[in-house]
């Protein structure tokens, strides 16, 4: 027979270990939000070398060209990055972290990179908060288009 006192204990311990499982997220952070781990390790290209389509391996590569939308972009949240095309031809890209909170910014809607958590926005020009509690932009990643592929300068 089960009995009051050991109904309370085990609904304790079962409290305890499901707070021992958040205990790991802070105020503002959760596992969505949590940093992700790199995937890969950096390949350097021979500096002399003229890139080609060819030279240059898919799995160098941020994304195709053609991925990305012109007046849009791509996020790339395994590499914390977002890849914009703000004008035909013409790409930048950021930091996917917002820089108010930390918190990942998951999507890019009507030229705006947003950020879920506390509804900041940033220009995909130039990374700088348009609307939101964000005071600081995203900090920049230099990229170029060599052979229809996006990749970091």
């Amino acid at each position: 027979m089960t009995t009051r006192r050991s109904l309370l204990a085990a609904a304790c311990g079962t409290c305890a270990a499901a707070l021992t499982g958040c205990a790991g997220y802070g105020p503002g952070r959760s596992a969505a939000t949590a940093p992700l781990p790199p995937t890969s390790a950096a390949t350097v290209p021979d500096p002399a070398a003229a890139p080609t389509s060819t030279s240059i391996p898919v799995a160098d590569a941020l994304a195709a060209a053609a991925a990305v939308p012109v007046g849009g972009g791509l996020v790339l949240a395994d590499l914390d990055l977002v890849v914009t095309q703000p004008v035909e031809g013409e790409f930048a890209a950021f930091s996917a972290t917002c820089t108010h909170q930390g918190c990942a910014v998951t999507e890019v809607v009507d030229g705006q990179i947003v950020c879920p958590c506390h509804g900041s926005t940033f220009s995909i020009t130039d990374g700088a908060p348009t609307a939101g509690p964000a005071e600081q932009p995203l900090p920049p990643r230099a990229v170029s288009l060599q052979g229809g592929r996006i990749v970091l300068a």
